[in-house]
């Protein structure tokens, strides 16, 4: 099993390479965990089944949901941001992912992509 931050470095690899990740959502909208300090963290994965690996127990009700990675940076960062929400970025069933700030993901991945031009 990787560790949280392979699995970080195999996510921006991936998502920057299919153009796509992948979160949850139920029927009252895309989930979102807490962290240690309260805050409200989206989850993403670098792939549908990462993230239906989750869905059990009190996430029965939701379905891997694609997030084109263009619109991701473009309209869900700045919000994100601007609804001071953390990221969470490919979470298991056994392990916790790496919380990140959007601007650093952000960053990252842009600087990933940088490489496909």
């Amino acid at each position: 099993m990787l560790s949280a931050l392979d699995r970080y470095d195999h996510f921006i690899s991936k998502v920057a390479d299919w153009e796509e990740l992948w979160t949850l959502k139920n029927p009252e909208g895309f989930v979102m965990f807490g962290d240690s300090s309260g805050r409200e963290c989206i989850p993403v994965w670098p792939h549908p089944d990462y993230a239906a690996a989750l869905i059990n127990d009190s996430w029965s009700d939701c379905i891997s949901e694609r997030l084109d990675l263009h619109k991701f940076i473009e309209k869900w960062i700045p919000g994100m941001i601007k609804d001071k929400r953390m990221v969470v970025v490919f979470p298991t069933p056994d392990e916790k992912g790496v919380v990140i700030n959007p601007q650093r993901l952000n960053e990252d991945l842009l600087e990933e992509l940088k490489q496909y031009e």
